[in-house]
């Protein structure tokens, strides 16, 4: 085997002759911005090579291999064909069916007080038995809600009596009772499997509910659209109408054009359809179905229309919106969707790359899929590459980032990173024609346009000024219809010089052609290089609504190892604390923690009682 290079990371105090164990020597990346500088934090094993500081999170292999073995071992990945991602299956675990499918009394005489009959039970196969309930710490009985797919068993949600659930760990998310809605010309989406059972009893087999209760995270949906969804005429939404219930509305009528989807609505003192069943019975909750309206002229609206949206603003008050993790940025900008963000900055100064900064976070905290159409970045190779560094917090390189650490990101970018690049047509229109088909296919919640002159220029006849100002309507149209932060980088024309010859931060009035790139914008960011101080300043220029935030300045330094910002203070000349942590596996770490503790779903769909079960 090939000898190890330790020099070439700047690894020092290796012991000559021992080639097994572990030993800690200093880490050349963190010790010169640690307190306690005696700290041996980088641990190296002596016979593989391997090396992690448990400081700062450097990490790689020392390992010198010959060009030979470097091919052998290459071909001999799962990773080593381009296309493996496309065509690596999914795979879950599969749950057991250990229920019985003859119910308890009780348990059937509960079901019989919300009107679901013996006949629903069966034919939904509901089960019945005991179960390992974390939030008991032991064995309950539970009812079964059991998960079909082309009739296999794929997952099960488990209750217990009080209102504790939890699904199989570590088996597919799919909506409940798909194979009701597979042909059909229309399809009811509920919020709980008790509504679906409730329009199951009234006749309307052609019902699904989601898994995981009122959750706007709906990735789940991504592998049924094409065969369970795309067919559908009318898809009738039938979420609680609560706050959480309309969180979900929006996000459905996101995925699935609200264009062909109804919304119903349960009368006074119901939330839900079980509720209105037990009320008012199967005749008026299929005449709420029939009088769920159809989709109002074009423009019009009246309060009635976003009743449930302006009831959750009266109890709640404005919320502020989605934060980065940049505690100096997060205390003057917060992003939300249906919102235009336009950013603006001198050749060089990083536009692109705090861009990415945004979108990468904006994944790693809340799930946000993101579209780019950049096509300064070209080839996407490279720009994927940078985003890969921002997520595992290591330069791009086989002698830094581990085979597993690309791997793992460069999946995640399949999942939720989509370039829009057509060969020729730049028009806008295509761009957000692809765009929408995204929201529609994979749920999108960004859409990157960076830059704005590499739109094709359909002015025409009409000034400057108006064609900008109609442009960036159709951009903010486009947002607010389809729900997604649109972030338009723009270059500015006018870069003026102070009287020390350097060139002045610009402003969203310096962008070329129009000063609609400042009045049209919901947020404004100049990104701005001082490179005397070695700072990148961060101005929020321009946040149109108060309650997400202010205007200012934050300033960061560029780490060139990894493409992050890491906050700084203004004229400091104390390097900050560096983050290289690897986002990715930080979350997926946090993810298998909150799976083992299996917390429990915060569902609404049945009210609070005694259940007998």
């Amino acid at each position: 085997m090939s000898n190890f290079n330790w020099e070439k990371f700047g690894i020092e105090g290796i012991p000559r002759g021992r080639t097994s164990g572990n030993v800690k020597v200093f880490c050349p990346q963190c010790r010169d911005q640690r307190h306690d500088k005696r700290d041996k934090s980088l641990s190296c094993n002596l016979a593989t090579g391997a090396f992690n500081c448990h400081y700062c999170g450097f990490s790689g292999n020392a390992t010198e291999y010959t060009d030979d073995e470097k091919q052998r071992w290459m071909e001999q990945q799962p990773w080593f064909t381009p296309k493996q991602i496309r065509r690596e299956p999914k795979t879950y675990k599969k749950p057991k069916a250990t229920g019985s499918s003859r119910l308890s009394d009780k348990a059937v005489a509960w079901f019989a007080s919300r009107g679901i009959s013996v006949a629903t039970i069966t034919a939904m196969r509901i089960t019945e038995g005991q179960e390992w309930m974390p939030q008991k710490n032991g064995q309950v009985n539970t009812i079964q809600f059991n998960y079909y797919h082309n009739g296999e068993l794929i997952n099960t949600k488990y209750r217990t009596g009080d209102k504790c659930f939890k699904l199989v760990s570590g088996a597919e998310l799919l909506p409940y009772n798909i194979d009701g809605i597979k042909g059909t010309k229309e399809c009811i989406i509920t919020e709980g499997e008790m509504d679906a059972l409730t329009f199951y009893e009234c006749g309307r087999h052609d019902v699904v509910s989601v898994p995981n209760g009122a959750n706007a995270n709906l990735t789940y949906l991504d592998d049924y659209i094409e065969e369970y969804f795309d067919d559908k005429e009318t898809i009738y939404i039938a979420s609680d109408t609560d706050t959480k219930g309309v969180v979900l509305r929006d996000e459905l009528l996101r995925r699935f054009g609200a264009e062909r989807c109804r919304v119903l609505e349960y009368g006074e003192g119901c939330k839900d359809a079980n509720e209105h069943l037990m009320r008012y019975g199967r005749d008026s909750l299929m005449q709420c179905i029939a009088d769920a309206p159809e989709i109002k002229y074009e423009g019009v609206f009246t309060v009635s229309d976003f009743e449930t949206s302006l009831d959750a603003i009266f109890e709640n008050g404005l919320q502020r919106g989605l934060t980065v993790g940049h505690e100096n940025l997060d205390r003057l900008l917060s992003f939300e969707t249906k919102r235009l963000c336009v950013v603006t900055g001198i050749p060089g100064s990083g536009k692109s790359e705090f861009i990415d900064e945004i979108a990468e976070r904006l994944n790693i905290r809340y799930g946000w899929r993101f579209a780019y159409f950049s096509p300064e970045n070209f080839p996407l190779a490279y720009h994927a590459s940078k985003l890969i560094e921002k997520f595992v917090g290591k330069k791009f390189s086989r002698k830094t980032m581990t085979m597993g650490e690309y791997r793992q990101v460069k999946e995640r970018l399949e999942r939720d990173f989509f370039f829009i690049a057509p060969e020729a047509d730049y028009r806008v229109d295509s761009i957000l024609d692809r765009a929408k088909y995204l929201v529609r296919r994979k749920g999108i919640k960004g859409l990157v346009i960076d830059p704005y002159n590499r739109l094709e220029n359909e002015q025409g006849r009409a000034n400057e000024t108006q064609y900008i100002s109609n442009l960036l309507d159709k951009l903010t149209n486009f947002a607010q219809h389809h729900d997604v932060l649109i972030i338009l980088m723009a270059h500015p024309t006018k870069m003026q010089k102070n009287k020390e010859g350097n060139i002045e931060i610009p402003n969203l009035y310096d962008i070329s052609g129009s000063a609609n790139f400042y009045n049209k914008a919901d947020f404004g960011i100049v990104v701005h290089r001082h490179r005397a101080e070695n700072t990148v300043e961060v101005r929020v220029q321009k946040v149109k609504f108060r309650h997400l935030g202010e205007t200012g300045s934050a300033f960061f330094r560029y780490n060139l190892n990894n493409g992050r910002y890491t906050p700084t203070v203004q004229g400091s000349e104390i390097d900050p604390i560096w983050d290289n942590e690897n986002h990715l596996q930080a979350e997926i770490l946090r993810r298998e923690q909150e799976i083992e503790q299996a917390a429990a779903f915060d569902f609404d769909d049945l009210p609070e009682d005694d259940c007998p079960f």
